[in-house]
């Protein structure tokens, strides 16, 4: 890995500690960041994918790492941020040496980091990497994990749009409302039977046939379109962005028809200044990480000996977090997602601060 050519030039935004890792003889090569531990260990997912460039998957792992640790932060959880990526094709390089070889890596940060599921890793990839540490979640029920944590990932989005929904038109409900879906994965799919169990109607899309072939078999109910463009400019009520980042960007913000977003998705603002545009248009934008904190809600659980129905309890909370929040931007007149920021970073503070406190 050519480290110091990938590092020059970028911000480390405040990061603890990045640490490259390579195996030649597996074909590992991953970064971990950690950009605070002050409300205690870091807990974040290992992203697996075929980025372009080592400076990309730096790029990535930084920003993933950050809203890592404002996502546990309103989450109510005593976890800081951390994140780590793979680069490479999972299709391709991942096999149990490279996992494992991974594995090493992250017992050798001694619990500063706990890893779990991301894009591109799964269940069965955490069970192999527990077989090196112990700092790993999002395993298997065998193996004495918590199991698939996009569940309750996709019930605190839902919890999330149905705060903003009750914001917006008064109601706690989906009923009679037409929601767009991009991205009808892992926590798509379960996004979709709550929209759809609420009353509302779907409409949907993505990248993969195989996806959409899931969707005509299973809701044939739902309607489904040619791409992302052609769900944000058809006539919807809300849009959920649920695969990669960056959904809402210059391009996709101005032709967006939904009063509401709402989504699964992590970093869905391309950049600074997207939120603005958003409330410029009247779009009530309920920021990602708050909403689809239900994910890291259950693998920390997992770390405490998981029960569902506590997990599940803590992951409907979010609709009460997602309340205040929009609240606050009122009373503030800003934007919830810096409404959100600001009670995320006076947490880190004020319960970090304990940290110095030393009783001898």
């Amino acid at each position: 890995m050519d480290v110091f050519a990938s590092t020059d030039g970028q911000e480390s935004d405040g990061h603890e500690q990045v640490v490259f890792c390579q195996d030649k003889q597996t074909g590992l090569r991953a970064i971990i960041a950690i950009y605070s531990t002050a409300l205690g260990p870091a807990l974040g997912g290992t992203r697996f994918y075929p980025y372009a460039s080592e400076a990309e998957a730096l790029r990535d792992v930084l920003e993933l790492s950050r809203g890592m640790a404002y996502k546990n932060a309103l989450a109510g959880l005593d976890h800081g941020g951390g994140k780590a990526v793979i680069w490479g094709d999972p299709e391709r390089i991942k096999s149990e040496p490279l996992l494992r070889a991974y594995g090493r890596f992250v017992d050798s940060l001694h619990g500063r980091y706990y890893t779990a599921c991301d894009v591109g890793t799964y269940v069965a990839d955490m069970d192999v990497i527990a077989r090196e540490t112990r700092y790993v979640t999002g395993r298997s029920v065998e193996h004495g994990g918590a199991g698939d944590s996009s569940v309750l990932t996709a019930w605190g989005v839902f919890q999330g749009m149905r705060a903003a929904a009750e914001h917006v038109w008064g109601s706690p409900t989906l009923a009679g409302r037409r929601v767009g879906v991009a991205g009808l994965g892992k926590v798509g799919k379960h996004l979709t039977a709550h929209l759809l169990d609420d009353g509302a109607s779907v409409v949907a899309t993505d990248v993969d046939e195989r996806a959409l072939e899931w969707a005509r078999r299973t809701y044939p109910q739902v309607d489904l379109v040619t791409d992302t463009e052609a769900l944000i400019t058809s006539d919807i009520d809300v849009y959920a962005p649920c695969a990669l980042g960056g959904a809402l960007n210059d391009a996709t913000v101005p032709a967006l028809r939904a009063r509401v977003v709402v989504g699964a998705a992590n970093n869905q603002l391309a950049h600074p200044g997207i939120e603005k545009l958003l409330a410029d248009r009247g779009i009530l934008y309920a920021p990602d990480y708050v909403v689809n904190a239900g994910g890291v809600i259950q693998v920390a659980d997992e770390i405490e000996g998981f029960n569902f129905e506590r997990a599940k309890l803590r992951a409907t909370r979010i609709y009460d977090t997602t309340r205040d929040i929009l609240r606050l931007a009122d009373a503030e007149g800003v934007p919830p997602a810096i409404a959100a920021d600001r009670l995320a970073e006076r947490r880190m503070a004020e319960v970090g601060r304990l940290r110095t406190i030393y009783l001898g």
